[in-house]
């Protein structure tokens, strides 16, 4: 004889009703926003040594990206992107070149999303050590620009900023 769900279990003589309970939420997994988080090579050698795989770089970003000095480069080459949910009480990790963990960065809400844009605790990881912490106010119209390493004649840069979706 088959019982449907939710069955009956006998529990020291007595007929016990088993019924499954709604889990309860964790409102700390809530996602507030969404993370874009991009790695491009800057050269101003020859942009084929980024490989085969990397693509041009959108032309809104080089123009930002040349309004800077310090991000002058005659080519922008994009090598990955990766975009994540922004926890509200959790820290998440970026991988922009997956499968390699060579480029990693790890955030985490400090506060919820706001006009000013969403306010984290950032974390750059190059080769798994940890070589840029710093609290940054990220919004989707002003990414946070970081100069990486030297890498293959050029400069990696880190572009870390809310995805379009989450503005």
């Amino acid at each position: 004889m088959k019982f449907p769900i939710p069955a009956l279990i006998v529990l020291l003589g007595t007929l016990v009703p088993v019924v499954a309970a709604d889990e309860p939420k964790d409102p700390g997994k809530a996602t507030i926003g969404r993370l874009e988080t991009s790695v491009l090579l800057a050269t101003n050698g020859d942009p084929a040594v980024a490989g085969e795989r990397a693509v041009a770089a959108d032309a809104e970003l080089v123009k930002r990206l040349r309004s800077e000095e310090r991000l002058k480069f005659s080519h922008y080459r994009l090598l990955g992107s990766d975009r994540r949910g922004v926890f509200r009480s959790y820290e998440n990790w970026a991988q922009p070149l997956a499968p390699s963990d060579e480029v990693l960065v790890r955030f985490e809400a400090q506060s919820v999303r706001s006009v000013e844009g969403l306010r984290l605790d950032l974390e750059l990881w190059l080769s798994r050590k940890k070589i840029l912490k710093t609290d940054a106010v990220v919004t989707g119209e002003h990414p946070i620009f970081i100069l990486g390493p030297a890498w293959r004649g050029g400069r990696l840069i880190v572009v870390v900023g809310l995805a379009p979706e989450a503005k």
